[in-house]
């Protein structure tokens, strides 16, 4: 199934128009008026996109959050799943992920083995996304949960070289993460790099915390920013993030 979507990211690829996600946990958000609330927010507010996900889901409440999103916002809603339980009817699209800076078997293939029969009985347009993890630490929930090292962030030849090796196994999408609670956005560097190098819509995330930090990233070729625990930690005052760049 086509993925408009993902059409939109390569248009906008071409054309320079930016995006911000909101990632939202469903573990870290509130339920009800509060979590409705921050949705009225969202809506009033820079972002162009939700993404719905987390690393460690142990409250299942992916399908209320979603429901929540659909009733208040009006953009694109992506699931971006840490397992396939986080898989639910309702969104745009899926971010079928392969953690392609690790080498666990289980992130590059078994999981998408075990979930794959489900996401296609949902009818639901899949984006094959290409997820590196970037950062020296401190160890991020995604490196925990993955069992993974990221790449260091030092080492932009080695992101440059995962994410070809990805674009050439025809991966439509890549993801630079630096994860959930991390001190530091991946480099600017790493970002231009890999841009440099390959044409899928580049996405990135973790670690973004001010302005600054997000238009940096637009700047060194990020399509996409993606924009999580900042909003958790302040999700009353949202005009601090910055309008995409539509030209």
């Amino acid at each position: 199934m086509n993925c408009a979507w993902l059409e939109v990211l390569r248009a906008g690829r071409v054309s320079g128009r930016k995006r911000l996600a909101a990632l939202l946990d469903p573990d870290d958000v509130p339920l009800g008026a509060g979590l409705a609330g921050l949705v009225g927010r969202l809506e009033g507010s820079a972002v162009t996109d939700v993404f719905i996900g987390g690393s460690l889901l142990v409250r299942g409440r992916v399908t209320e959050v979603l429901g929540a999103v659909r009733a208040g916002f009006s953009g694109p809603v992506t699931l971006f799943p840490g397992a396939p339980d986080q898989v639910v009817a309702g969104a745009d699209q899926v971010l079928f992920l392969s953690l392609i800076s690790g080498r666990n078997p289980d992130l590059l293939i078994g999981r998408h083995v075990a979930s794959a029969m489900q996401i296609r009985g949902l009818g639901m347009p899949v984006v094959p996304t290409g997820y590196l993890l970037i950062g020296d630490g401190p160890l991020t929930t995604a490196a925990y949960m993955s069992g993974t090292a990221p790449i260091p962030a030092g080492k932009p030849g080695i992101a440059v070289a995962t994410a070809v090796a990805g674009e050439m196994l025809g991966l439509q999408l890549l993801y630079l993460d630096a994860g959930s609670g991390a001190g530091v956005p991946v480099p600017t560097e790493t970002i231009a790099a890999v841009r440099r190098e390959t044409d899928v819509p580049l996405v990135v995330g973790g670690g973004m915390r001010d302005r600054m930090q997000i238009e940096a990233a637009w700047a060194a070729g990020a399509d996409l920013v993606v924009v999580g625990s900042a909003i958790e930690e302040g999700p009353g005052d949202l005009a601090w993030m910055p309008h995409p760049p539509q030209h």
